[in-house]
């Protein structure tokens, strides 16, 4: 049991539409070289995941994952600094943030928001870097993808008192139907991560059945949240395969509907070019 721990899940049977993984780190899931990336993109799209967007937490995986983007056409990047690495966030550091979220391959700024869980960051810092992350995807014109753990309220808060950007991304959403209603009328974007397919996390089911067709991403947070039934292991992008069949389940809609409403919300919140093959 302990090897299977360690081992990938398989990789699932190809989706009837191709998707976009909305928020993954490649880098995390063990990615260094170009051959690496090709290698994890190649096994996503067996799965019928044909694009990623590799996401960074710190500078040196904002400079990697900027590069990554370059290496291959399927994937794409956002960066940021995450809320728990905000303590001690300063000129130099808002100065490259804000170089590599100019990148053309750079599809997002994020992630970005609030962590209460952990306590690396205090609180103020947190609050201040993310009002000045919504101010950069504000002026570069890119979506805002969020991190919001244990912070529900103080996340809602500053995006309405700093006016948040024209598209706004709850990445791994973790509230319940309450918070996605809240979210949905604000015309923000939700993310299911492999969470949504826990058996015991009832309250983000409802969320998962309430969201509208527009307003619904998947990812995998790879290599984070591996769906179940395989809760545990390792994640890759071609997890996300998984969790879009466990969305369509609960929702009680056809996969290719699921399938082609998350690429079709991929593609407009991310500016992605139009991909309509299965």
């Amino acid at each position: 049991m302990g090897e299977e721990k360690r081992e990938l899940p398989p990789v699932p049977d190809r989706l009837p539409v191709t998707v976009v993984d909305a928020h993954t780190h490649l880098d995390a899931c063990g990615a260094v070289t170009a051959a690496d990336v090709t290698a994890m993109v190649d096994r996503a799209e067996r799965a019928g995941v044909a694009r990623v967007v590799t996401v960074a937490d710190d500078l040196a995986s904002a400079r990697w994952a900027v590069e990554a983007a370059s290496w291959d056409r399927r994937v794409f990047a956002a960066v940021a600094i995450h809320p728990t690495r905000a303590k001690g966030f300063g000129e130099a550091e808002k100065s490259e943030v804000e170089r590599l979220a100019a990148d053309g391959r750079v599809v997002a700024v994020g992630e970005t928001g609030l962590d209460y869980y952990w306590d690396y960051s205090p609180h103020d810092a947190q609050q201040e870097a993310f009002r000045w992350h919504i101010d950069l995807a504000k002026r570069l014109d890119k979506p805002l993808m969020i991190h919001d753990r244990d912070a529900h309220d103080d996340v809602l808060r500053i995006l309405a008192e700093e006016d948040a950007p024209n598209a706004v991304i709850f990445h791994c959403f973790s509230g319940d139907a309450e918070m996605a209603r809240k979210c949905v009328d604000a015309g923000y974007v939700l993310s299911f991560a492999g969470t949504v397919t826990f058996k015991n996390a009832k309250g983000l089911h409802e969320a998962a059945r309430l969201c509208p067709p527009g307003q619904y991403l998947v990812e995998t947070d790879a290599p984070f949240l591996t769906p179940h039934p395989f809760r545990g292991r390792p994640n890759e992008p071609f997890g996300a395969a998984y969790t879009v069949r466990h969305l369509a389940a609960l929702r009680g809609e056809a996969v290719h509907e699921v399938a082609e409403s998350v690429r079709t919300t991929a593609e407009r919140i991310y500016r992605l070019p139009s991909v309509t093959t299965g």
